[in-house]
């Protein structure tokens, strides 16, 4: 018996993968750039919950520059969270609420952890909440150790 590949196509949505092979096709692929830190107008094309290379869960964003000179090209924001690692965990889950806090109007109890289902399920309704009502101001940066800083400087709703 073959190997069951359905679990990999549980983990993609298959519709969007296609709009994305065509964008490539069209618009040609080549190599992805890393976006400057700097600040740049963006909104939230996807948002979920999703496992990194090593199979820990992460937050994943992925913001469309809708202005400037990188117009068209994508910030991604992967915040990986690791249940093992008892000392970074609470920290993780504090910067990944913190982002999605700023991406919706809401009170801080609206955004919270209880368990990594829930968490995925919010992230999405979060995303159902905003997508196509707001666009946003972003602060990308980078840290003294060499990792990618985020911050939503401003919230602009689309008319």
């Amino acid at each position: 018996m073959g190997f069951n590949w359905d679990k990999f196509d549980k983990q993609v949505d298959l519709d969007a993968l296609q709009e994305d092979v065509k964008d490539v096709e069209e618009n040609g692929g080549g190599d992805f750039e890393p976006v400057p830190d700097g600040q740049y107008e963006v909104e939230v094309e996807k948002m979920e919950m999703t496992e990194s290379k090593k199979g820990d869960p992460m937050l994943s964003i992925w913001f469309k520059i809708i202005d400037g000179d990188l117009e068209g090209q994508r910030i991604f924001y992967n915040k990986v969270m690791q249940p093992q690692n008892d000392r970074a965990f609470g920290l993780q889950v504090h910067q990944n609420n913190q982002m999605l806090r700023s991406l919706w109007d809401c009170e801080k109890d609206d955004v919270k952890f209880s368990s990594f289902g829930d968490y995925a399920d919010l992230v999405l309704d979060i995303h159902e909440d905003i997508d196509g009502k707001f666009e946003y101001l972003l602060e990308k940066g980078t840290n003294k150790d060499g990792f990618d800083t985020f911050e939503i400087v401003e919230v602009f709703e689309v008319e």
